[in-house]
């Protein structure tokens, strides 16, 4: 492969291969690092590639779209696909090379996709020592059927209302700078304020405009990792002005933007 990681932050790589040279075969690489991680692969690569982590999020670049890849979600990249994933400091991030390709993904060269939570056990799973191979190729199956390229596979894995709230993270998850208001969002889906806003409390436990600030600032954690300016890094998650994300990063985290890039 020629991918790399940023060797000037990285703290440990786990390799873990089943039925490597096989067409089921997988390789699953762990990766987790107190700096930003950074994965860039080029044309020459001879494996599909999905990258995945359990604690954060992802900035991904595949040409001129960029996008965040929220935890119930992975980036998936078929060979050949140019392609830039990256993760905050302190983040575990799961890289699955495989031969073959999901057969939820067939139409999709590269992009975010939905991880059914069984999916997600399983990745994890793969990335420990003494897993037997007959087992781990199992496992492998069941997470390529744990894989979902449209809104309504992602619906389906994980809600436990009508759907609509999650319709709404999975679009704001890729990008948190959207403005689209509440009652829009609710004209969009076909229903009413109040069923959408009920949705998002059985989904999150918080309201539309809560859980969208979260999101928000977890990008932009992300963002200011990979050292871009703070005046930036407002405007691609949806500030109006840096003193409106300075004063919501501080409140969330206790610390300034500026001061957080210094403690990296």
């Amino acid at each position: 492969m020629t991918g790399h990681l940023a060797s000037d932050t990285a703290e440990w790589c786990e390799d873990y291969g089943y039925g490597i040279g096989r067409p089921d075969g997988v390789r699953v690489l762990k990766y987790r690092s107190s700096g930003l991680l950074e994965f860039r692969e080029g044309r020459q690569d001879f494996l599909n590639q999905l990258y995945w982590t359990p604690d954060g999020m992802l900035s991904t670049l595949t040409g001129m779209n960029a996008q965040f890849i929220g935890p119930k979600e992975a980036f998936w990249a078929r060979r050949t696909a140019d392609h830039e994933v990256s993760a905050g400091g302190g983040r575990t991030v799961y890289r699955i090379c495989l031969r073959q390709v999901p057969p939820a993904l067939k139409e999709l060269s590269v992009g975010a996709v939905s991880v059914d939570a069984e999916a997600a056990r399983l990745i994890q799973a793969l990335a420990t020592p003494g897993l037997d191979e007959e087992e781990a190729l199992d496992a492998r199956a069941r997470i390529m059927a744990g894989l979902g390229a449209t809104t309504r596979e992602f619906v389906g894995h994980h809600t436990r209302g009508p759907g609509f709230a999650l319709t709404v993270a999975r679009a704001l998850t890729h990008e948190p700078g959207d403005a689209t208001r509440l009652d829009e969002w609710a004209v969009r889906l076909r229903t009413s304020v109040k069923t959408l806003q009920r949705d998002f409390d059985r989904e999150f436990g918080m309201s539309y405009t809560q859980w969208r600030t979260r999101l928000r600032l977890q990008a932009a954690r992300v963002l200011l990792e990979e050292r871009r300016p703070v005046i930036q890094v407002a405007h691609r998650v949806g500030y109006a002005s840096p003193s409106a994300f300075i004063q919501a990063f501080t409140k969330e985290y206790g610390h300034t933007p500026g001061r957080h890039v210094r403690q990296m």
